[in-house]
């Protein structure tokens, strides 16, 4: 699922790479460090065009800004962004492909680079990476047959400064490849004795390659005993694939809890725990994680239709489970055969926003989904 491995970086292809930054509004060949206008010019004052004049975006309150708008066919193959912390939860991430309307892609900005917290953590993964301090890089594969276009939406009341550069091939075939989706729902606090949903209503031929989970915790105790479930096709009451526990699911054991230690975070490059978040006994008064798991070599398959989601479980007296009422905030990552697919509602600044303590807001995980376009 990588663009490049060690079988491969070596074949020699017919494309073209370009590449789309505040430098080079649209990856034309020759067409980077032309600017005389933007956020370095004052900076460059003494030095003139070609020396970093255009380095950053500025994205006004409540405005949508169009990073990259590609025709025809290509391939994005890696972004690099960033912007401060404080906007990792108020920037919505959208991606629309061959045209659509609709977004494949809308996730808050933060969760779609495994950082839903607004703090930042070392993230080691092959298809994420988190760096110091908030450099967020992605290496999914983003194909696409007739255009392609990414926005960010600023949710905020103030403007935010953002850097990044996006780079992307052309001239290949990739007339049999699938369209990268990703979605992002909130249960907070989650629905008592209902799971978390993470996908519903997705219908088409595709693959699930991804989940990102930031799980807040709204009790005491172990909370990650619940099972996620992947209903495939004709699954209706019973799923194909069930896993065993929270914790398993993100390949670890044992409640995370490495002896003398406790929770203890990792980072590899198919799944990890790179975020724990504990309480600082004065407004943190609650424990929160991020979690990932890419299926790349296990991918999961379906052929008609999708539906996967978690439940929350801790433990009560007398070994009894105990169903939880966390906030539990999901970004699933698939490829469809299709640019558009059923998906949530789109979540408004409330939705997304991370509070101090755990007062509640709508759930998003129980919202109606929307039909494609």
């Amino acid at each position: 699922m990588a663009n490049a491995d060690l079988a491969t970086i070596a074949r020699l292809r017919s494309v073209q790479t370009r590449s789309i930054s505040p430098e080079n509004f649209d990856g034309s060949a020759g067409g980077g460090g032309r600017a005389t206008t933007g956020t370095g010019a004052e900076c460059a004052r003494d030095l003139g065009p070609g020396w970093k004049i255009s380095p950053s975006v500025d994205i006004a309150a409540g405005a949508t800004f169009d990073l990259a708008t590609i025709s025809g066919a290509g391939q994005i193959n890696h972004i690099w962004i960033t912007t401060h912390k404080d906007n990792w939860r108020t920037l919505l991430f959208r991606a629309y492909w061959d045209g659509a309307e609709e977004p494949a892609i809308e996730v808050p900005y933060g969760d779609f680079f495994c950082s839903g917290w607004g703090e930042f953590t070392q993230v080691n993964s092959q298809m994420i990476a988190a760096n110091p301090n908030g450099g967020f890089n992605s290496y999914w594969p983003m194909p696409f047959r007739d255009g392609a276009r990414l926005t960010l939406e600023n949710l905020s009341t103030v403007p935010v400064r953002v850097y990044y550069q996006i780079t992307y091939e052309i001239g290949g075939d990739y007339s049999g490849l699938g369209y990268l989706h990703a979605q992002w729902r909130r249960s907070n606090p989650l629905e008592y004795l209902k799971p978390h949903t993470i996908i519903e209503g997705v219908t088409g031929a595709g693959h699930y390659v991804g989940t990102y989970l930031a799980w807040g915790v709204n009790s005491n105790g172990w909370w990650g005993e619940g099972e996620i479930k992947f209903y495939l096709d004709a699954d209706d009451d019973y799923p194909t694939i069930c896993g065993t526990g929270t914790e398993d699911y993100f390949g670890g054991a044992w409640n995370f809890d490495v002896p003398g230690r406790g929770y203890t975070e990792f980072s590899t490059p198919y799944l990890g725990m790179p975020q724990v978040i504990r309480p600082d006994g004065l407004y943190v008064s609650q424990q929160r994680f991020g979690m990932y798991r890419w299926h790349l070599p296990d991918p999961i398959h379906f052929a008609e239709r999708l539906r996967v989601d978690i439940q929350a479980l801790g433990w009560r007296s007398g070994w009894r489970y105990l169903p939880l009422r966390d906030d539990i905030a999901s970004t699933a990552l698939f490829y469809l055969d299709r640019p558009t697919a059923r998906r949530p509602r789109t979540p408004s600044a409330d939705d997304m926003e991370v509070h101090l303590g755990s007062a509640p807001v709508p759930d998003l995980g129980a919202q109606p989904p929307r039909p494609p376009a």
